[in-house]
């Protein structure tokens, strides 16, 4: 376990990591090309400036991450738990965000084009302050993004 340490100018491309956690950790210019990260918890960790694609997420616990103004393009991130997150001015240009319980997350300027949001639970987010063309989300999803725009579902 990594608790509260820097990681600046590392790379951890191709490497692999199965229930690893970096709790509170600030990764700075770091690359995670090619790299695995199954079951892993990243709770209150940043990210600035760092590669992130392409990367295998299988699962964890991301809540309270920073992701601010990352590039994350793609990115598959299905079922993993990104309560609290900043996601704010990301790009998620075509990322799966399936069954992902984004409660609370932030996402002001975020890029969600061709994302797929289907399953993920949205409680106390603003849709409103991100940008969605073609973005796919459900019922639940649907509801979430009218009711962001001022609309009464009743």
């Amino acid at each position: 376990m990594f608790d509260r340490c820097t990681f600046s100018s590392c790379r951890f491309n191709a490497s692999e990591h199965e229930s690893s956690a970096f709790v509170a950790c600030e990764f700075r210019r770091t690359s995670f090309f090619t790299a695995v990260l199954a079951g892993c918890k990243l709770s209150g960790s940043s990210f600035a400036e760092c590669r992130l694609t392409p990367v295998t997420v299988r699962g964890g616990i991301w809540r309270g991450v920073s992701l601010r103004g990352a590039d994350v393009a793609r990115i598959d991130l299905s079922g993993v738990d990104l309560r609290e997150a900043d996601l704010s001015e990301t790009d998620l240009t075509g990322a799966t965000l399936r069954n992902c319980d984004l409660s609370y997350a932030r996402l002001r300027n975020t890029i969600l084009t061709d994302a797929d949001l289907t399953g993920a639970q949205l409680d106390n987010v603003s849709l409103a302050d991100a940008l969605l063309l073609r973005t796919k989300l459900d019922v639940a999803g649907a509801v979430a993004l009218a009711h962001a725009h001022g609309a009464i579902v009743g």
